[in-house]
């Protein structure tokens, strides 16, 4: 399955990694304390957040995981833009962003300390720390993978090889080195795939060619004729559509918990635009951010789809390589489509793009797992700020580049646990149903109820947690061949995909959290003042009176454009 390279596209390989390195090299100079290194010294445009925002989640979660989901699920995968990240990308910056940045936090776990206590912010300090890390680990097994099949390079040797580049680059130019890097590789991402999108397009004759293509093949899976290109019209019972749930279940799992706790609560996406050079930037880097991510499934969701085309049409001479059990190897899809369709030089910027991809998601969770870990754990509990400022800057500054390269590091043993999925977008999932779910009931609360208590958010982000492990351990994905996937206390019930479980698990943490935090809120005393509260609560905050800027930088009208193109494109591929 190896790819025949040629010499040009080493080359592009090359220059690209000699420009991530540069660039860390070239802002290593301003690096001279903890805040310019872990916080960028919130001195960014909001473009340029804007971009990193979008950019740390187009990781190997987007480009290897949509791209297998595309081809297992069809269009049913954009729920993960359009009502999965749209909406709440909105929400946080409209509501959330004035109080994550005006309150002055250097991360989430810190505005739980400021809004509730000390153990919140330990809870959640630690249960963060070990998600950047698996989901690092993701990253760097979906790019050994890259490198294996592409390349020839072993496995191991291609692991160790992009956490160096990845290590390096972050080492030297910290937070700001990560995001310039993350806008990059961006516009990498979308001019090295951008081909196949054509390709492949033009290969069926365009969209209503690929539709009469799919057409049999979808009906002998037992699914209508063109289930693979709608949305919604086929979920309103489970058995109707291939990722196994009901539009309920997509609205409260995915549409509601899932991504309103992914992006709104995330550090590693909130870190982005935490470094934005105001509150305005901060609040517009979402929205600027939003307008991309609807596209975005064009780029890698389309062409998952004309996978299970090419894959089922005779003649096409397309494969996916299969796992011990002979089932098809979903991850492989995109890097199969660059080998069919792309000739040299192109093909290098193709696969360019790939390594980009997995790069700025390995860098992105590895800067928040330093900053959260100097600031809420080491700084918290192991070595606390002195009255000397400019001593403590630097002690930290040189703990954030210890635990740099201590994340790099662990995300490697956490690759070795990725590659015991078929689908790494499933992993991720998992994981973020089982700690940003409960996390955002927790969160919200804080933000819009003052009477929230301390003792209440702790109980209520534990409780989700707790019975977000229960449920994962008492249910199944038909088919499972692991226990990372479930069942491992027992088996009540089998969800028909990991989707479907996941969307549950979420729920089911979300109103977990949500009602313990609610419940205990009324049953325990306010430590908290109004007075102390001020820019941490809704209510209790004066608003931001934005007068005098034009009217494309005021966040209320980008809310509106994001919002009417996302009831568009819904309704066109309803």
């Amino acid at each position: 399955m190896e790819f025949s390279l040629a010499w040009i596209d080493y080359v592009i390989m090359i220059i690209y990694f000699i420009f991530v390195l540069g660039i860390g090299w070239a802002l290593k100079r301003y690096m001279k304390s903890a805040s310019a290194f872990l916080e960028a010294g919130r001195s960014l445009p909001a473009w340029v957040t804007g971009l990193a925002f979008i950019s740390t989640n187009l990781g190997a979660l987007e480009v290897m995981g949509m791209t297998g989901s595309g081809l297992k699920y069809g269009m049913l995968t954009t729920h993960f833009y359009w009502v999965g990240a749209i909406p709440a990308m909105v929400f946080l910056a409209l509501f959330m962003m004035p109080f994550y940045y005006g309150s002055k936090a250097r991360s989430v776990p810190e505005y739980l300390k400021l809004r509730y206590d000390e153990k919140t912010r330990g809870l959640n300090a630690i249960l963060f720390a070990v998600m950047t890390i698996l989901a690092s680990g993701i990253s760097m097994y979906a790019l050994a993978i890259l490198m294996e099949t592409v390349l020839g390079w072993n496995f191991h040797l291609s692991l160790v090889l992009s956490a160096a580049i990845v290590l390096g680059y972050t080492y030297l130019g910290g937070l700001s080195s990560a995001i310039y890097n993350e806008v990059l590789q961006f516009f990498i991402i979308v001019i090295g795939l951008l081909p196949i999108v054509f390709l492949s397009m033009h290969e069926f004759g365009g969209w209503s060619g690929l539709k009469e293509s799919l057409s049999p093949i979808v009906t002998e899976k037992g699914f209508a004729p063109d289930t693979w290109l709608t949305t919604w019209k086929y979920t309103g019972k489970a058995t109707s559509n291939p990722m196994g749930v009901e539009w309920y279940g997509i609205f409260a799992g995915l549409g509601f918990v899932l991504s309103f706790g992914y992006w709104c609560t995330n550090f590693l996406i909130v870190q982005r635009a935490m470094a934005a050079e105001s509150k305005l930037a901060a609040r517009n880097t979402p929205l600027i951010g939003a307008i991309p991510k609807m596209l975005i499934p064009f780029l890698i969701i389309v062409p998952g789809i004309a996978a299970l085309a090419l894959l089922n049409t005779p003649g096409k001479d397309f494969m996916l390589p299969l796992n011990p059990q002979g089932q098809p190897i979903y991850d492989y899809t995109i890097i199969m489509l660059l080998k069919y369709y792309l000739p040299a030089g192109v093909l290098g910027l193709g696969v360019t793009a790939l390594l980009a991809s997995f790069m700025s998601g390995m860098a992105g969770n590895v800067s928040a797992f330093n900053t959260v870990w100097t600031y809420d754990i080491y700084q918290s509990y192991i070595r606390p700020a002195t009255t000397n400022k400019e001593a403590d800057e630097k002690h930290y500054l040189k703990v954030g580049k210890v635990a740099t390269v201590f994340g790099v590091l662990v995300s490697i043993a956490a690759a070795y646990i990725a590659s015991l999925f078929g689908n790494i977008m499933d992993f991720l999932q998992t994981i973020f149903s089982m700690i940003n779910a409960p996390l955002f009931a927790v969160i919200f609360l804080g933000m819009f109820w003052k009477r929230t208590t301390g003792h209440a958010a702790f109980s209520g982000l534990l409780a989700g947690f707790l019975i977000a492990l229960i449920h994962h351990g008492l249910t199944i994905p038909a088919g499972a061949d692991t226990v990372f996937k479930g069942g491992w206390l027992g088996m009540v019930h089998t969800y028909p995909v990991e989707m479907a479980q996941n969307f549950w698990t979420a729920i089911f943490a979300c109103s977990t959290s949500t009602s313990v935090t609610v419940i205990l809120s009324l049953l325990t005393r306010q430590k908290k003042s109004d007075k102390e509260m001020v820019g941490l609560v809704y209510q209790l905050t004066p608003k931001d009176k934005l007068e005098g800027i034009p009217w494309y930088k005021h966040p209320v009208a980008l809310a509106g454009i994001v919002i009417v193109m996302a009831l568009i494109l819904t309704v066109i591929f309803w």
